[in-house]
């Protein structure tokens, strides 16, 4: 073997090591953490040697945890459902309505719509909670302009849900659109032509041409999406805080309320990695179901 081949072995093992270690040593520190006493936590010194599973027993024995994770999961759950559910169904028209464009302005278009998805989720929130304000948003001006009672939109229980998932859904949707409309532009032209001299209606190429060959594509748009929303957590944070009374709850904002904003880390911690798990399932899933 030349020493060129042994170089390029060596190159790749020593790569590939460094890749798995800056994936997998955050996931080994938190399970660290999940199985240490709070006060092994404070002392470097206890770590790793007193392991333990109470944080994990606490997790599910706690008085208020069965009522709260319930509640939690159930509201991630709606969020996730809707958000992603209009989320693809926007980007799908949004790509279809792109595709049928000149490529002039479909490249200005493209640029135009990708706009909400490069923006930092942390700048949408406070532009949303600026224009949503009871007190100076522009949108409370608009309607009461128009003789219309505006709602305090966060902190009022029938709407603080609606409004995030509303919020999430204008800044993810170009993200399907994007995938989409790349999975679009490799459906070969013939398929079309084909079904074109056949005499199918526009409605008939995108059911029977269009939607089969970005299926793939369309279904992993599903999964990231519905991944992401389950890790939700700096738009709830920023705009609700978990409320009004526990309605916008996520996992993610349970956990950072009961578990690392009262210094419980090793209770965020177990909490984290059953929310993995649960993601993960959901993940294998899908992937299953796509492959199939």
């Amino acid at each position: 073997m030349s020493s060129k081949k042994i170089f390029l072995k060596l190159f790749k093992f020593i790569f590939g090591a460094l890749l798995l270690f800056i994936a997998l040593f955050p996931v080994y520190w938190l399970i660290v953490m999940a199985v240490q006493p709070s006060e092994a936590l404070s002392d470097p010194k206890l770590l790793p040697h007193s392991l333990t599973v109470m944080n994990f027993i606490e997790l599910f024995t706690e008085k208020n945890f069965g009522r709260a994770l319930s509640n939690s999961l159930l509201i991630t759950l709606k969020f996730s459902v809707f958000s992603v559910l209009f989320e693809v169904l926007l980007g799908f028209v949004m790509a279809l309505f792109v595709q049928s464009l000149t490529k002039k302005t479909a490249r200005l278009m493209r640029i135009s719509l990708l706009i909400p998805y490069l923006l930092p989720s942390v700048t949408v929130a406070l532009s949303f909670r600026m224009m949503l304000s009871p007190n100076y948003g522009i949108i409370n001006k608009a309607l009461e302009g128009l003789g219309i009672t505006a709602p305090n939109w966060f902190s009022d229980m029938r709407t603080a849900l609606p409004m995030l998932i509303l919020i999430d859904i204008w800044q993810n949707a170009p993200f399907v659109f994007l995938l989409l409309y790349a999975a679009m532009q490799a459906i070969p032209k013939s398929q079309y032509e084909a079904a074109k001299i056949d005499g199918a209606s526009y409605p008939a190429l995108v059911r029977y041409v269009t939607i089969p060959g970005i299926l793939p594509v369309l279904a992993l748009s599903a999964l990231l999406r519905t991944i992401d929303s389950f890790r939700i957590f700096d738009k709830v944070n920023l705009l609700t805080g978990g409320g009004p009374a526990n309605s916008t709850t996520t996992i993610t904002q349970y956990l950072y309320t009961y578990g690392i904003k009262n210094l419980k880390f090793g209770f965020g911690s177990a909490g984290a990695i059953i929310m993995t798990i649960l993601v993960l399932l959901l993940s294998v899933a899908y992937i299953k179901k796509a492959v199939e």
